[in-house]
């Protein structure tokens, strides 16, 4: 293998219902005009070093929260404070976001939530990857909170990705706007130098009966990565395989 060729990377959609409305990942884009000056930190060989490498997944829909904890069994509620100018349904709403349960938070007072997603990425060579924050999009409404990044070996772990965040400040609303950077993935694999090659995988039937030995194990285990030898010995040569259209 020539270690100057690209890392291809697969991603993928585990859903068959409104596919449509999930972006495909593209690279990190940045709004700002380049200008003419040589010492701009927007030629700096660091900074673009890093861009390059970075790719965005926009968020899905437009969500308008607010959390309420109940004083008495600590039980957090949320409620859409978009009303009837939501353009999710209530139900749709409520199969996308789940709350966690109060004794799987991180700090007492702060609320975890998640939203899923269908996004699946995937190689066919050692590779890692990281979902950070968005941290190169400033919100014009604050977030009132962070987003929990991690960090999986996608050779043999493929699964849906979600969003999920831990709300520092339950006074104000959770706002997320359709088509804004929703987070973002970054891939580590043995040679650094080498740049990275995104593309649309196929949902084979390989990689389905694959997938489903990862899923739903956490409802099972508490240390997934316990399972990562069983995974890697089930394996088949290929998972990644380009999609044609």
């Amino acid at each position: 293998m020539s270690l100057n060729r690209a890392v291809e990377v697969g991603w993928t959609l585990d859903t068959n219902k409104a596919t449509f409305m999930w972006e495909a990942p593209s690279r990190l884009s940045r709004e700002e005009k380049r200008t003419a000056h040589a010492k701009a930190v927007t030629y700096c060989p660091a900074v673009i070093d890093h861009e390059a490498r970075i790719f965005q997944v926009n968020c899905p829909v437009d969500i308008q929260l607010r959390i309420a904890i109940d004083p008495k069994t600590n039980e957090p509620k949320l409620s859409s404070t978009a009303g009837d100018m939501s353009s999710i349904r209530p139900k749709a709403l409520a199969e996308l976001v789940k709350l966690n349960s109060p004794k799987e938070w991180r700090h007492p007072k702060r609320p975890i939530l998640q939203i899923g997603s269908p996004y699946v990425f995937l190689a066919d060579e050692l590779v890692y990857m990281m979902q950070l924050p968005a941290f190169n999009h400033y919100y014009t409404t604050p977030l009132p909170g962070v987003m929990i990044g991690g960090r999986l070996p996608i050779h043999i772990w493929p699964r849906p990705m979600m969003w999920a965040f831990e709300w520092h400040d339950i006074s104000k609303e959770l706002v997320l706007k359709r088509g804004d950077p929703w987070f973002y993935v970054r891939f580590e694999f043995q040679d650094p130098t080498r740049p990275v090659r995104m593309v649309e995988a196929d949902m084979t039937p390989q990689l389905r009966e694959y997938m489903q030995g990862v899923s739903a194990v956490t409802n099972y285990v508490s240390r997934t990565y316990s399972l990562f030898e069983t995974a890697k010995s089930r394996r088949p040569k290929t998972l990644l395989v380009e999609k044609q259209r």
